[in-house]
C-alpha cells in the first residue's frame, strides 16, 4: 500500500467509518510538482482536469502548487470559484454551453468552445472578443475506445476538416482565436504523443493569433502491476524538437512590421495523473459467500459502484488488499491466501470490483489474504474518477466521506458522509 498501514487504517475506520475515501497530500503535491516541471521551450501552464476529483480541499492544494483548473461544466466552474480559485485560472471545456455562460465569462473565466455551435453562441454573446477552441485533430489514444477522445469516433471538439467553418464564424463575429486545445485520450507512449502533437502543431500553424496551445491530458498512470505510467519528462523531451521548430516558424512568419510575438504558452491538462494513485477506498467486508466447488468465493464489501464505477464501466483494474481488522494474525495466517471475486453492496449484477481486464461483464479472481467478515478491503488507485464519477445514491446508499492525510500524517475530514435526509431533501 502506497501510504497506509494497518494502524492508520484502524484509526481512520474508527474515526470516520466505512466506506471512506482517503487521499494523501504529499503524493498530490509531488504529482503537481512533476506537472509544473514539464520540459518545454516556452512557458508551461498545468491545468488540473477537476472532473477527476473536484473536492475543494484538493483544488486548493493544487492552486497552491501553481496549477490552473479546467472545468467540464458551468457548475464545475462555479465550484472552483467557491473553492477560492481565481477566475482567470479557470477554463470551461464542456459538452454543453453553460446556462450562465455570459455571467461566468464576465467574471473572468475563460471559455474553450468545443463545437461550431458553441463558437457561434459565444460570438453572439461576446462579439469582438477572444477565446480558445477545442479541435479534434483526427487521431487519439486510449486503453479502450471509451477513453480515446480523439479521432472520428469522438464527439469532443471541432473536427479538424471543419476549421474553415470555424474561421468563418470567427470572422462573422470579429473573434480572435488565441487558444487552441486538443485532447487525444489516455495514452502514455511518447511516440504516440509525438505523432499526435505533430498533427496538432500542423493545425496550430493555421491560427494567426494563437498565443496558447493545450495538448490536453490523458497521461496514463500505472495502477496495477504490469501497467506502465506516462513519464512526463520523457514525453516533454520527445516533443521539444517539434515545439522548437513550430515556435521558430511562428517567429519567421510574423507579418512584416508587426510587434514581436511573445508570451506563447504551452498547456497540459492532467487529471488522472495528478490524483489516481494518491487515493484509496477503505471498505468493510460485510459477507463472504461461495457458489460451490465449480463457482467462486465472493467477498461482499460495503462499497462498490456507489464509490467506484470504473470497473463496472470499463473493466478497469485496481489493486485490492485485505487488511485484518481488530485482530492480530498468527504467524501461520500471514501468508494464508485464497482466490476471491470482490463485489459491491448494490443489488446490481454489474457491481463487480474485480472484473476481467477491459471486460466489465467478466469475473476475475484475485488471490488475497484469507479474509474474515469485518476485515478491511483497501481499493487503491481510487483518487481519480472515483468520488467524482460514482453511482451515488443508487440503492439509496449515501455518499461516502472523504479524508485527507495531511503533510504531518494526520487524517482530517474534507467531506462529511451524506445522510438519508440529504438524499431526500429535494423530493416534493
Amino acid at each position: 500500500m502506497r501510504f497506509l498501514n494497518q494502524t492508520r487504517i484502524e484509526r481512520i475506520r474508527e474515526e470516520f467509518g466505512t466506506p471512506v475515501y482517503v487521499y494523501d497530500q504529499r503524493l498530490l503535491e509531488a504529482a503537481a510538482d512533476r506537472v509544473m516541471a514539464f520540459p518545454a521551450p516556452c512557458p508551461v501552464v498545468g491545468r488540473f482536469a477537476m472532473k477527476a476529483l473536484p473536492n475543494a480541499a484538493i483544488l486548493r492544494i493544487f492552486d497552491a502548487r501553481g496549477l490552473h483548473v479546467d472545468a467540464s461544466s458551468g457548475f464545475e466552474a462555479e465550484r472552483a470559484l467557491l473553492a477560492g480559485i481565481p477566475p482567470s485560472h479557470i477554463q470551461i471545456t464542456a459538452q454543453e454551453i453553460p446556462r450562465d455562460l455570459k455571467g461566468l465569462v464576465q467574471r473572468g473565466i475563460l471559455f474553450n468552445a468545443s463545437s461550431l455551435h458553441q463558437l457561434r453562441e459565444y460570438g453572439r454573446l461576446f462579439p469582438g472578443s477572444e477565446l480558445s477552441i477545442r479541435v479534434n485533430p483526427g487521431a487519439g489514444t486510449g486503453h479502450n475506445n471509451r477513453t480515446n477522445v480523439g479521432g472520428p469516433a469522438s464527439s469532443f471538439g471541432i473536427w479538424h476538416e471543419q476549421l474553415d467553418r470555424a474561421f468563418g464564424i470567427a470572422r462573422e463575429f470579429d473573434l480572435r482565436l488565441t487558444g487552441m486545445h486538443t485532447h487525444i485520450g489516455s495514452g502514455g507512449d511518447p511516440e504516440v504523443w509525438k505523432r499526435c502533437a505533430g498533427l496538432t502543431l500542423a493545425i496550430a500553424e493555421r491560427f494567426p493569433d494563437l498565443d496558447r496551445l493545450s495538448l490536453g491530458g490523458g497521461f496514463k498512470v500505472a495502477r496495477v502491476e504490469g501497467e506502465s505510467a506516462a513519464d512526463l519528462a520523457e514525453i516533454g523531451t520527445a516533443l521539444q524538437p517539434q515545439l522548437e521548430a513550430f515556435l521558430e516558424r511562428r517567429r519567421k512568419n510574423a507579418p512584416a512590421g508587426s510587434p514581436p510575438r511573445e508570451g506563447f504558452r504551452l498547456e497540459i491538462e492532467p487529471g488522472t495523473y495528478l490524483v489516481a494513485n494518491a487515493g484509496v477506498i477503505l471498505a468493510e467486508i460485510v459477507d463472504i459467500v461461495d457458489t460451490g466447488s465449480d463457482g467462486y468465493s465472493f467477498l461482499k464489501v460495503d462499497s462498490g459502484m456507489t464509490e467506484l464505477l470504473r470497473p463496472s464501466m470499463y473493466g478497469s483494474q485496481h489493486p485490492i488488499a485485505v487488511v485484518p481488522h481488530g485482530r492480530t494474525l498468527a504467524s501461520d495466517e500471514v501468508e494464508d491466501t485464497k482466490e476471491y471475486v470482490v463485489v459491491g453492496h448494490c443489488c446490481e449484477s454489474g457491481d463487480i470490483l474485480t472484473p476481467l481486464p477491459g471486460d466489465p461483464e467478466g469475473l476475475a479472481v484475485r488471490r488475497l489474504r484469507r479474509a474474515e467478515i469485518g476485515d478491511t478491503v483497501v481499493i487503491e488507485g481510487a483518487g481519480a474518477y472515483a468520488s467524482a464519477m460514482a453511482a451515488a445514491n443508487y440503492n439509496s446508499f449515501p455518499q461516502a466521506a472523504e479524508v485527507l492525510i495531511d503533510r504531518e500524517g494526520g487524517p482530517r475530514l474534507i467531506r462529511r458522509r451524506q445522510s438519508l435526509d440529504q438524499i431526500l431533501q429535494n423530493e416534493v
